[in-house]
């Protein structure tokens, strides 16, 4: 099977880890030869709880027996995507009443992205330097990293980047600017937190000048960093919400949320002024709302600010350098990139899932799912602390 992944898959890379995965449950994704993996990456915080979540699953199963793909998106009514939306408007901010559903975060962005020029008659996105939005031509225009975009110019024209943080960047937002894209979170940059009031600042500027600010929480959004979405640590509240990653519970999804006078202007002049066959589809739309539910109804958002604790004070190493982000949506920084990488590496060995961020090579990511235990959380941090001891020696 491996060879045939090499032959026939097309690559991201030419060095992916290349595990054989036979099947995987709550906290554990198992290879073909039957070796558990305790997992610290969560599909890279896309499995909100964990493996085939009994919820989910049952979720999944009562859909498919009722009925698959039936119509482009927003035709029918369609009760999955129904209740999808209205949970999420309901535990939103007024203004964030009417949800489009997409089949990917970058889409979301797409969608966005539009919207935002389509509402403004406006040309110029501000986007931050090190920002990740997505890798299709619309959100790669937005990424703040050259040597990822360099081989596909032409973009998006009329892009500029400001400093995430610089509060004297703020001022570059003017007249002209149709949207501000920022992460709340910063998520390739190395899980950076906005500090110092700074989206406060942002969105009063975005308001002074008749912008629209766009708030990606495709990586920090449904409970990974103690709230549902990251915007309600730092008091400010977007005119349009991306969500994606973590929403489907495992099935690929996204969506852009805004209010329903904004979202108005995709219905006409021109009409199906952003079309999609896919979003929405019953089940992911299913699988979605049975993650949101629970996210919203149990304790866990609550745990992941307690687990967030746990792993603080289980990561105390003379090699660890710092831990960055909140909630599970945590960076170990390392002093070299050649460290994180034998980290990652090693603890595969060694049974434990880790991962890299896009733009931060001395971080180790750590986005476990929220249900993961007290005691896995511990078994994976001595894990992670144990290696480091050996290269220490």
């Amino acid at each position: 099977m491996k060879a045939d992944f090499f032959k026939y898959q097309a690559q991201t890379s030419t060095h992916p880890l290349a595990m054989e995965i036979s099947h995987a449950e709550g906290s554990y994704i198992y290879d073909t030869k039957g070796k558990a993996y305790l997992d610290f990456v969560a599909g890279v915080s896309a499995c909100t709880l964990g493996h085939k979540h009994p919820k989910v699953v049952t979720a999944i199963k009562e859909q498919l027996d009722k009925y698959l793909h039936v119509m482009v998106y927003g035709e029918y009514v369609q009760q999955p995507a129904v209740a999808l939306t209205k949970l999420l408007a309901k535990h939103l901010p007024d203004n964030l009443e009417q949800t489009y559903l997409t089949n990917s975060g970058t889409e979301a962005i797409e969608g966005a992205i539009k919207l935002a020029k389509r509402a403004t008659g406006r040309s110029e996105i501000i986007s931050a330097k090190h920002a990740y939005h997505g890798n299709t031509m619309g959100a790669m225009s937005v990424m703040g990293f050259e040597e990822r975009k360099q081989a596909f110019r032409p973009l998006i024209p009329d892009v500029r980047f400001m400093e995430f943080n610089n509060i004297q960047d703020i001022n570059t937002i003017s007249n002209k600017t149709a949207c501000v894209i920022l992460e709340t979170i910063q998520g390739g940059a190395g899980f950076i937190e906005p500090k110092n009031n700074y989206l406060e600042l942002i969105r009063k500027r975005c308001d002074a000048v008749g912008a629209l600010l766009i708030l990606d929480e495709i990586q920090p959004g449904v409970g990974r960093t103690g709230t549902l979405f990251a915007f309600e640590h730092y008091k400010c509240v977007p005119d349009i919400l991306v969500t994606g990653k973590g929403l489907g519970g495992g099935m690929p999804i996204g969506a852009f949320t805004a209010s329903g006078e904004l979202m108005s202007l995709l219905a006409d002049n021109p009409k199906l002024g952003h079309i999609t066959t896919f979003g929405g589809h019953p089940v992911i739309a299913a699988a979605a709302l049975a993650t949101l539910s629970e996210v919203i109804e149990s304790d866990l958002m609550i745990q992941t600010l307690e687990k967030e604790k746990l792993i603080r004070e289980h990561l105390r190493h003379p090699l660890i350098t710092e831990i960055r982000g909140k909630g599970l949506m945590l960076a170990a920084m390392t002093p070299s990139a050649d460290i994180t990488n034998e980290v990652i590496l090693k603890a595969q060995d060694e049974g434990l899932i880790l991962f890299w961020l896009l733009f931060e090579p001395k971080a180790i990511r750590i986005t476990p799912p929220l249900t993961i235990s007290n005691d896995e959380l511990i078994t994976g941090c001595k894990i992670i602390t144990s290696i480091l001891d050996s290269l220490q020696n």
